[in-house]
C-alpha cells in the first residue's frame, strides 16, 4: 500500500498497528465500540492517518487522540470494554496490546484486493470484535493463527 504523501514509501504493518492502537485508545476513552471510531473516520481518512503514522507515533498519544476526536466529531457512548468481572479478568489488556491483536488479525486475513484500510474496516465491523473485546474470556489472548481461523469459522 503506497503512502499518500510520500509515494516512494509503502505504508507498513507498523503504520497499521499505530492506527489500530489509536482506534483502541479513542474507543476506550469515549466508551464506544471500535467500529464506531473506524467507521466515523472512514476509509480515505484511515489511509491518510496510516500515511502519517510514522510521524504521528512520536507525538503524545493523548494529544493525537484528542485531535482525532475533534477532527471527526466523535461522541461519547456507553460501551465500556474495561468493565469486567474481576473474578474472571484480573488484568485488562492495554490499548497497545489490543492494537497488536487487531493488526495481526487484519494482516492474517487481508485479501488480495484489499488495502490495510479495507481490512481494518472489515475486521472492526465483524462480530469477532465483540468476542475479542470481551475480556471476561480469553479470546484476545489466543495465538494469532487461532484468532484468524476463528474469524474465518465465524466463532471461537
Amino acid at each position: 500500500m503506497t503512502n499518500l504523501y510520500f509515494p516512494e514509501d509503502e505504508i507498513s504493518s507498523d503504520d497499521l498497528y499505530f492506527v489500530c492502537y489509536m482506534i483502541e485508545r479513542i474507543a476506550r476513552q469515549l466508551k464506544q465500540p471500535k467500529k464506531y471510531v473506524a467507521n466515523a473516520i472512514g476509509h480515505d481518512e484511515l489511509v491518510k492517518k496510516m500515511s502519517l503514522a510514522d510521524v504521528l507515533h512520536s507525538e503524545n498519544p493523548l494529544a493525537v487522540a484528542a485531535d482525532w476526536i475533534d477532527e471527526y466529531q466523535l461522541q461519547p457512548g456507553h460501551y465500556d470494554v474495561e468493565k469486567v468481572d474481576p473474578e474472571l479478568c484480573s488484568n485488562i489488556p492495554t490499548a497497545t496490546q489490543m492494537g497488536k491483536v487487531y493488526k495481526r488479525l487484519i494482516l492474517n486475513t487481508l485479501q488480495t484486493e484489499e488495502d490495510f484500510a479495507d481490512g481494518l474496516l472489515r475486521i472492526y465491523n465483524d462480530p469477532i470484535c465483540e468476542v475479542l473485546d470481551n475480556y471476561n474470556c480469553s479470546a484476545y489472548y489466543e495465538p494469532s493463527p487461532y484468532i484468524a481461523r476463528s474469524y474465518y469459522a465465524g466463532s471461537f
